[in-house]
């Protein structure tokens, strides 16, 4: 398959992926890599999802997918492509390559039958045009432990919590993260082989912290939670001044997780908790003393693109009954542009092809954003995103759009 600038687009061969890799490496900032990095990363790469473009025997752009299911409003888990590697060399930026490469993606999505594609981006300007939109945000802090508490919930008491080696205790952690996805949309159901991500351990990347730790919490001797994190050790002229990076944690109930949040404010010679890749709503917010002292602050996280309008506006649900005709716009996947009534409540939806006269006018990029229950189609409409065309529809359909939680993706790939 040709580009517009005359490179060639080619799916990737095994034999290749080393030098794929490389490109991808260096058009990231050329960072070092261990050899379990490599080789965990081979083996999640789908070759057959994998494209490589070619100018002659110059490898200048790597893109892939990866066949996963996202949690939506409702609790269905929708397949989804996880577009990523996205990546074109500097000797052939604004020739066709990435735009290429994108077509062939979202193509091969709506031909594998996936209503959804999600991505994260290293740099935001570039998606929109493709139909992505902001879909998730993600809650980053730096908390001074030393001087905000918790007032944790009745019956975290009865939780105890343990240190466990991260590999021994992986089967439970995960047992947890799955009975989690349903409940929070943007959540991705891990494919085999994703559980060894959380494990990669390279010290390149500690920037002088501890060994990956792990704690879980138990209750009647079942795991009902886990931590895992990082300590780094400092000593300031007052004495101890240490930071605890946090890297995941998941409970299925408010004592299991308040308890986890207790034991690393706890940890001895730590003052700083440091965290990022959060949920909005996290937990911890609400129990702490101090917000102000915790410096939370949000950025964009998961971008999200409607590959099939029907389907994905089908495969959710609503929190409160709607019925609205969509004029859609979607100049990169023109077979979703035009108008779709969807009808839902709480318990299911559809959404079909209509003739009849639209209520609400938007593009592919604004149902993106708006699908998760994430970005409010009232404050896309504000933008001037999003235009009225029936008196009362926008109202009903922000509402009905809206998410009992946040989303959140809350892993990268």
């Amino acid at each position: 398959m040709g580009t517009e600038s005359g490179t060639e687009l080619k799916t990737l061969r095994p034999e290749e992926f080393d030098r794929w890799w490389d490109h991808l490496v260096r058009a990231f900032g050329g960072g070092p890599m261990s050899a379990e990095e490599r080789e965990l990363d081979k083996s999640l790469t789908e070759f057959d999802r994998s494209l490589a473009a070619w100018d002659g025997d110059a490898l200048v752009g790597t893109s892939g997918a990866f066949s996963f299911r996202m949690a939506v409003p409702g609790g269905a888990v929708v397949p989804t492509a996880g577009v990523t590697m996205v990546s074109v060399a500097a000797t052939h930026r604004r020739r066709g390559v990435l735009t290429s490469m994108m077509r062939r993606l979202l193509d091969d999505a709506r031909a594998k039958g996936e209503p959804l594609a999600a991505l994260f981006a290293s740099e935001p300007a570039i998606y929109g045009r493709f139909g992505f939109g902001a879909a998730t945000c993600q809650l980053i802090a730096e908390i001074d432990t030393g001087r905000v508490t918790l007032e944790v919930p009745e019956g975290t008491d009865a939780v105890r919590v343990r240190y466990a080696a991260p590999a021994d205790v992986l089967a439970e952690c995960e047992a947890v993260y799955a009975a989690l996805v349903p409940r929070r949309p943007g959540m991705l159901a891990r494919q085999p082989g994703w559980e060894r991500v959380a494990l990669l351990d390279p010290e390149s990347e500690r920037e002088g912290a501890s060994v990956l730790q792990c704690v879980v919490a138990e209750r009647d001797g079942e795991v009902t939670g886990y931590a895992r994190f990082r300590t780094k050790m400092g000593w300031g002229r007052s004495g101890h001044d240490g930071t605890v990076t946090l890297e995941d944690l998941a409970a299925l109930d408010p004592a299991s997780e308040a308890a986890l949040w207790r034991f690393l404010f706890g940890i001895d010679l730590m003052t700083t908790l440091k965290m990022r890749g959060r949920p909005v709503d996290d937990a911890w917010q609400y129990l702490v003393s101090d917000l102000r002292r915790c410096l939370p602050t949000t950025r964009d996280a998961g971008y999200v693109r409607l590959v099939d309008v029907g389907a994905a506006l089908s495969a959710r649900t609503y929190l409160t009954p709607v019925d609205v005709v969509f004029e859609v716009e979607d100049a990169f996947c023109p077979w979703n542009a035009g108008r779709w009534r969807l009808t839902g409540d709480p318990k299911g939806a559809s959404c079909e092809r209509t003739a009849d006269a639209a209520d609400l006018a938007l593009s592919a990029r604004e149902l993106g954003a708006a699908y998760l229950g994430g970005a409010s189609l009232l404050s896309l409409a504000a933008a001037g995103r999003v235009r009225e065309l029936r008196p009362g529809a926008l109202t009903e359909a922000s509402v009905a759009f809206g998410a009992p939680v946040a989303p959140w993706l809350p892993h990268g790939f």
